[in-house]
């Protein structure tokens, strides 16, 4: 007999979508012994048992045998629309962020990677917040060229949502003094952007649990927009005549979409009520709601790029990684894809930005 962990065969099912039921189902077992062995009611697991799970599931043998993990909870992390989705969407999504954070401590053993830099402004308005943070981080009222960057220079870790949780926008949380942030790859530029800046209102604002529901997202959106798009900034720039053309060439120096553009200029009083709801019509019928146009470059990440990097210097690839930590390597992969260029077997693609996180090996 084996050691078998709990936790972590719960972790696997959640990921697959599965539940108890069908899951014993794939195996040949009941579900009453599925549940067992989630609760750890059943020491002894039979080896062919725990290589029939691995097998369905597809994880390696090795992480039901490994140390338990404690998981991601619902109310710990600060999700968008989450009502809205199934239970099986939110678990899957849940068990990435829980797998993404054992891959952190992992890497934190042998590099050292930038420490938090988010203050706690639950006291402050949205708008105040905002400012507050952009004098900490010395951004005045300069648009943010890279906001994935910003991030990860000032300790937060940025992930991917894997390919099948992507009916979730993004979620964040603080875990061991570490902020956390998942965002959705597949989205236009400029919505990944204002996701990021959502996100990074919720460490600052809401990382002690309050509130909660649609006034913390009122928030994270108002924060959000004032964060990008800095007042008297915008006041500065602000068309005399206001048009869809001119909001572009606006949209395009702050890096938002022109949605959110649109939304700024109005909640700061440049475009009327009327105004705003002209735009508003004039985007809907040029197809500007579901198309961004003159779009940006989509942001990478410089930290993932020179972890990846220093990996390849100690002679280490992705699927090392994976195999370390008992993974698939599509799990590893998933969780940086779309914001590191990296193939599944651990090599790295060229890259031109140059990498301001420093990073030092431990």
């Amino acid at each position: 007999m084996a050691r078998f962990s709990p936790s972590r065969l719960t972790l696997a099912r959640h990921r697959r979508r599965l539940t108890q039921v069908q899951l014993a189902q794939l195996v040949g077992v009941s579900d009453r012994s599925i549940r067992a062995f989630e609760g750890g009611d059943d020491p002894a697991i039979a080896d062919e048992t725990i290589d029939r799970l691995a097998q369905v599931l597809g994880f390696p043998r090795a992480f039901f045998c490994a140390a338990e993990l404690e998981p991601i909870t619902e109310g710990t992390a600060s999700f968008r629309a989450l009502s809205k989705r199934t239970a099986a969407q939110r678990n899957a999504v849940l068990a990435a962020g829980t797998l993404a954070m054992d891959l952190t401590e992992r890497l934190e053993t042998r590099y050292r990677l930038p420490p938090a830099d988010l203050p706690d402004l639950r006291e402050d308005s949205p708008e105040a917040a905002a400012a507050t943070l952009r004098t900490r981080w010395g951004l005045g009222e300069r648009p943010i060229k890279n906001m994935l960057h910003l991030l990860e220079a000032h300790g937060v870790r940025v992930f991917s949502l894997v390919d099948d949780c992507r009916e979730i926008d993004a979620f964040s949380l603080w875990r061991g003094g570490r902020p956390y942030v998942f965002v959705n790859t597949s989205k236009s530029a400029e919505r990944g952007r204002f996701d990021l800046a959502h996100e990074t209102a919720h460490l600052v604002l809401h990382q002690h649990g309050a509130p909660q529901g649609r006034e913390a997202e009122t928030q994270a959106d108002a924060f959000g927009s004032a964060f990008l798009m800095p007042r008297a900034s915008v006041l500065a720039h602000a068309p005399r005549v206001p048009s869809i053309p001119v909001l572009i060439q606006l949209k395009r120096r702050w890096g938002v979409s022109l949605a959110a553009m649109a939304y700024r200029l109005h909640a700061l009083g440049v475009l009327s009520d009327w105004q705003y709801r002209t735009i508003c019509i004039q985007m809907a019928e040029l197809g500007y709601r579901t198309r961004e146009p003159n779009t940006i470059p989509r942001e990478t990440s410089q930290l993932l790029r020179k972890l990846f990097a220093l990996m390849r210097d100690d002679g280490t690839t992705m699927a090392d990684l994976a195999r370390e930590a008992a993974l698939p390597v599509s799990e590893v992969d998933g969780l940086v894809r779309g914001l590191a260029l990296v193939s599944v077997e651990g090599g790295e693609a060229p890259a031109a930005a140059h990498a301001r996180p420093r990073l030092r090996l431990v």
